[in-house]
């Protein structure tokens, strides 16, 4: 058994750089703490620290094909982000000009959640602790 920690990180390949770079870092508050251009494969990578432990790597490369992204389709499903308190990040983002979905409860651990997108349509979940 390999012995793992936990999650590092997870990539995002965006359509829009600056686009997304706001989206991530403005609206959603994650902090940068590396950017680099790679100037070879004209591509940026912003690597953001998600609350004190994770990462998001976005990614841009020109003329990236489109993922489709039904909600059960294969593959990964949805990202998701802990709050303490949905409510009040749903109408901090809603404020921000980002639809969001109403709120529902997880039939299982009785927790609120919601879904959103970023700017590719990629979903994007926050979930309350």
């Amino acid at each position: 058994m390999i012995p793992i920690k936990r999650i590092h990180h997870a990539a995002i390949i965006c359509s829009d750089y600056e686009k997304s770079k706001h989206f991530y870092v403005n609206i959603l508050g994650l902090t940068v703490l590396n950017e680099t251009y790679r100037a070879e494969r004209n591509s940026y990578k912003l690597d953001l620290r998600v609350g004190g432990i994770y990462q998001i790597e976005l990614f841009s490369f020109p003329e990236a094909p489109v993922r489709s992204s039904y909600p059960e389709a294969r593959g990964l499903r949805h990202l998701a982000f802990e709050v303490d308190d949905v409510e009040a990040a749903a109408a901090r983002l809603t404020a921000q000009g980002v639809q969001v979905e109403p709120i529902r409860v997880d039939e299982t651990s009785g927790k609120r959640f919601t879904f959103f997108a970023d700017p590719d349509g990629l979903p994007l979940e926050l979930y309350e602790a």
